[in-house]
């Protein structure tokens, strides 16, 4: 049977967002990944109860792994409802999760979760950010060019 287009119209969407990972990190690349899940976090994620901050990905045994994120129980399960921290399995191709896992062993990366979404086929991917570490200075000088534009912005408003 087929998706309906108004189906798949309305569950592609951004569901959750990681903007504490571009103010901690430089995010030079992203892949899209899928997510393996229950069903009732997928029937969670579509209300939108996910939680990213602080998630990282771990590969481990040529496997990726998405660690710290929360996706809350969904309340019509009832008794056979998922685990909400537990770690989720990403899907990618082997090539990728080699490439990924050099880069982060040999020139000091670290892969974080930019963001979670539903693609047009309803199918719930993640945004996996190849991040380099800000040091502080780096953080204040990004906000500083923020407030910068910000004003800019707020002044060009004003000309008219």
């Amino acid at each position: 049977m087929a998706k309906s287009a108004s189906r798949t119209k309305e569950t592609a969407g951004r569901v959750a967002d990681n903007r504490k990972a571009f103010h901690n990190y430089y995010i030079e690349e992203t892949l899209e990944a899928g997510v393996q899940l229950s069903g009732t976090e997928v029937r969670s994620a579509r209300e939108g109860g996910v939680n990213l901050t602080d998630s990282y990905v771990r590969i481990d045994k040529g496997e990726a792994w998405l660690i710290g994120s929360r996706f809350s129980p969904y309340p019509p399960a009832g008794q056979n409802n998922h685990e909400p921290d537990r770690e989720r399995k990403l899907l990618l191709h082997r090539r990728q999760i080699d490439r990924l896992a050099g880069r982060v062993k040999l020139e000091g990366y670290s892969l974080v979760v930019t963001k979670i979404y539903f693609d047009a086929g309803g199918r719930l991917k993640a945004e996996v950010g190849l991040a380099k570490g800000k040091k502080q200075h780096d953080k204040r000088a990004t906000e500083r060019d923020k407030d910068a534009k910000r004003e800019i912005a707020r002044a060009m408003r004003r000309r008219g």
